[in-house]
């Protein structure tokens, strides 16, 4: 089993920065994929951002590109998303997500049936 746990969540002003961190521990894996996928009341849980484990790719949703950047460091099992110029659109519960087979596009990384493993969520509130 893997266990994720998230941090960094919070409320923030609009145009202010937030950064998160997912770490994962027990049965962890050295390939597949790590990232962030979020989920505001009435709406279905979508990808904001994805990073392979082996090859470092990074794969965002259209609406945070160029505001949001994620990162891995490996030896520590964590993945961090960095989210700047936040909107109050950004508003969610973001979840950590963990699949054991890698993605390679977006398309691929942002469909939520092969994660295998889901963090708590921690919630974001941007105002306006």
């Amino acid at each position: 089993q893997v266990q994720l746990v998230e941090s960094g969540g919070g409320s923030v002003q609009a145009g202010g920065s937030l950064r998160l961190s997912c770490a994962a521990s027990g049965r962890t894996f050295s390939s597949g994929a790590m990232g962030w996928f979020r989920q505001a009341p009435g709406k279905e849980r979508a990808i904001v951002a994805v990073i392979s484990r082996r090859t470092g790719n990074s794969y965002y949703a259209d609406s945070v590109k160029g505001r949001f950047t994620i990162s891995r460091d490996s030896a520590k099992n964590t993945v961090h998303l960095q989210m700047n110029s936040l909107k109050p659109e950004d508003t969610a519960v973001y979840y950590c997500a963990a699949r054991a087979l890698d993605c390679g596009s977006s398309y691929q990384c942002a469909v939520t049936s092969p994660y295998n493993y889901w963090g708590p969520g921690t919630q974001v509130t941007v105002s306006s």
